[in-house]
C-alpha cells in the first residue's frame, strides 16, 4: 500500500486503523477486521482502508473479503492497490491477462529507495548476474535495451560488454535510481503492457531494430500474458539480435498463473510457443532459484534466444 494512502483524513478513523494494524501483526485478524470496519464507518470513502480490510478478512479466513476489495476498486478505479488481482486469487473473478499499470508503477515507486538492499541482500536476488553470464559468450554488443531496468542491477552487469546501454521502466523513482548510477546512455519511462506504438520505446531518435541485445530481468512476472512484450522485443531487435529474460517457473502445464505474491509465473512450454510465434530461436535455458520469498526459494527459468535469420 502506498504511503500516501495510509491516512483516511480523519484522526479517529486513523487511530482505529492503527490499532487494527497492531492486532493484525499479532495475527488476530478477526479483531483487526472489526476495528477496520469501525474506521470505515467513519471514513467510508477511504479506498486504502477497504483494501486493508480485505487483506485482514482474507488472512483470517473471514467471508466478505471480496466485498471489501470490490469497494476499494469502486473508489479507486485505476486499481493502484491491485484489488483485481486479489479478487482473482479469491476465485471470484477471472485472472487478468496483466496487472493494472498503476499498481505496478506504485509498487516500484514505493520500493525504489530500498530496492537494491532489500532484493539483493535480504532476498538473495541473483537474476542480473546469472543472466549476464548467460549472454556473455555472445558479447560485445553494439546496443543493449534493458526493459524494466529498475535501479540498474542488470545494467551494471552488462555495461562493460555493450557500446550503448538504454534502460526503460514504468517507475520514475526507479529510473531516478538508475540515473544516479551513471551507467545508461539513455533512460526513459515505458509501459510494457501497452502496444508498441504506445509503449514509449520507439521515437524518431530511438528507431526500431536497433538492439543487439534486449534484456528483461525479473520483469515478465509483472506482465501476465506477454502478448504485448514479444512484439515489442521483435520490433527492437536488430537482425540476429539476442533476447535474454527470466520468468518464474509455473511448471510444465498451462500458460501462466497468478501467484499469492501477486506475480505471474509462466510455463516453459508457453514461453517456447511465444518464441516460435515471434521468430526467436531458443539458444539455451537455465532453471535456477531467482530469489527468496517468505523464507522459501522462488524457482525461475532464464532464457536466451536469438532473432531468426
Amino acid at each position: 500500500m502506498l504511503p500516501s494512502q495510509f491516512s483516511s483524513g480523519d484522526v479517529i478513523a486513523d487511530r482505529r486503523a492503527d490499532y487494527a494494524r497492531m492486532l493484525a501483526e499479532g495475527r488476530d485478524f478477526a479483531a483487526a477486521s472489526e476495528l477496520m470496519e469501525q474506521a470505515l464507518e467513519i471514513a467510508p470513502g477511504w479506498a486504502a482502508g477497504w483494501f486493508r480490510l480485505g487483506e485482514y478478512r482474507e488472512k483470517g479466513g473471514i467471508e466478505a473479503a471480496g466485498d471489501a476489495y470490490r469497494q476499494a476498486l469502486a473508489l479507486q478505479p485505476d486499481d493502484v492497490f491491485g484489488a483485481r488481482l486479489k479478487l482473482a486469487l479469491l476465485g471470484v473473478e477471472e485472472t487478468p491477462d496483466r496487472p493494472p499499470s498503476r499498481y505496478v508503477e506504485g509498487l516500484f515507486d514505493d520500493y525504489a529507495d530500498r530496492f537494491d538492499t532489500a532484493l539483493v541482500e535480504k532476498l538473495g536476488y541473483s537474476v542480473p548476474g546469472k543472466l549476464a553470464a548467460l549472454v556473455a559468450p555472445h558479447a560485445p554488443f553494439g546496443c543493449t535495451v534493458d526493459l524494466g531496468c529498475g535501479t540498474g542491477l542488470f545494467g551494471a552487469e552488462i555495461r562493460g560488454k555493450t557500446t550503448r546501454l538504454e534502460g526503460f521502466d514504468l517507475s520514475l523513482n526507479m529510473l531516478a535510481r538508475a540515473e544516479a548510477k551513471g551507467i545508461y546512455d539513455h533512460l526513459g519511462q515505458s509501459d510494457l503492457s501497452l502496444a508498441a506504438e504506445e509503449s514509449g520505446l520507439f521515437a524518431d531518435r530511438l528507431p526500431g531494430h536497433r538492439a543487439d541485445l534486449v534484456s528483461a530481468a525479473d520483469v515478465l512476472m509483472y506482465l501476465g500474458s506477454l502478448e504485448t512484450v514479444f512484439p515489442l522485443v521483435a520490433g527492437l531487435l536488430s537482425p540476429r539480435g539476442f533476447f535474454a529474460f527470466s520468468v518464474e517457473d509455473a511448471g510444465e502445464e498451462g500458460t501462466f498463473v497468478l501467484r499469492d505474491s501477486l506475480r505471474y509465473a509462466h510455463s516453459e512450454a508457453f514461453i517456447r510457443s511465444l518464441l516460435a510465434r515471434f521468430g526467436l530461436d531458443l539458444l539455451g535455458l537455465e532453471r535456477t532459484v531467482i530469489r527468496m520469498d517468505a523464507g522459501k526459494p522462488v524457482r525461475g527459468i532464464l532464457f536466451l534466444s536469438r532473432k531468426s535469420a
